[in-house]
């Protein structure tokens, strides 16, 4: 029997999203960050200096590819002409791993700019996995599929959110993009116990994780309404629940997602140091310690 190929070939190192404004200092100077990540949608052009920069980064770096802009879990078909153009830039960089949202972001022709959470029920499940075969069909090769930060729900469901995502992993064969941030700003916002939601995730199909930042709201009631802003420092809650991931996954590629208010390249490169030192020490999983 063949192996199957993995949905992630990335080195298990502190990556960081590549920005524009950080282009010429990785080129010059070269830094030991594990990998790069970009969002598909900013290089979706023919050409130009976005391409320019990228192609001489990816000649030294491995490169993770995430794409906002699927909507996978839309009513609607998917948008073909939107997964050639994500084809074409996967076959153009080969990179090590490439993901997606479980959310939905498009409607009737027109893109809603925001990714919105979807109602766990089975005719949903039904189409999230048909879209994500016709995804992993046209690229080729397996997803990563990245769990959710929410802020509201539905009342009525067929699945909670972690035994959706398991089924999905399940019938699609994709792997899981664990955003340990959309963890701690979901369960917060939905008073669910992280651990919980984490012990009940496919996490022996994780192939990569994500850390952010968030910042603190508050309700109508006055309870703590968490947004997932990626315009900060990774908060002192996630990196404690990232290092309780560790032990039960063993060192994992993770990277530092900044997308709002980009700092200097030596604030994101630190986050990233620190996230490499947590993955490298690493304990072996729990899970297979006790087995």
């Amino acid at each position: 029997m063949s192996t199957p190929t993995p949905a992630s070939n990335l080195p298990r190192r502190g990556g960081v999203g590549l920005k524009p404004c950080h282009y010429r200092t990785i080129l010059e100077t070269r830094p030991g960050i594990g990998f790069f990540e970009v969002h598909a949608e900013n290089y979706m052009g023919a050409g130009g200096p976005p391409h320019r920069y990228l192609t001489a980064i990816r000649d030294i770096y491995p490169l993770s590819i995430h794409g906002v802009g699927l909507s996978l879990g839309g009513a609607e078909p998917l948008d073909e002409a939107h997964l050639a153009r994500l084809a074409a830039l996967v076959a153009r960089y080969q990179p090590q791993a490439v993901s997606e949202h479980l959310a939905w972001s498009s409607h009737d022709g027109a893109f809603l700019d925001d990714l919105l959470p979807i109602p766990y029920i089975r005719e949903v499940l039904e189409l999230v996995c048909g879209h994500i075969d016709r995804v992993q069909s046209a690229l080729r090769r397996p997803m990563l599929l990245e769990n959710p930060a929410t802020y509201l729900g539905y009342t009525d469901g067929d699945y909670d959110e972690p035994e959706f995502i398991a089924e999905v992993v399940r019938r699609t064969g994709c792997g899981l993009l664990l955003d340990v941030s959309n963890v701690h700003v979901s369960c917060t916002n939905h008073a669910r116990d992280p651990h919980d939601y984490l012990q009940r995730l496919p996490l022996e199909t994780v192939g990569e994780i994500h850390l952010a930042g968030f910042a603190t709201r508050q309700d109508a009631q006055g309870r703590p309404l968490l947004i997932d802003s990626h315009d900060r420092r990774v908060d002192e809650t996630v990196w404690v629940l990232y290092s309780d991931v560790l032990r039960l996954t063993g060192p994992m590629p993770t990277l530092i997602e900044r997308d709002a208010d980009i700092p200097a390249w030596d604030e994101l490169a630190s986050e990233a140091a620190r996230a490499e030192a947590a993955t490298i020490s690493a304990e072996e999983p729990l899970r297979v310690a006790a087995g």
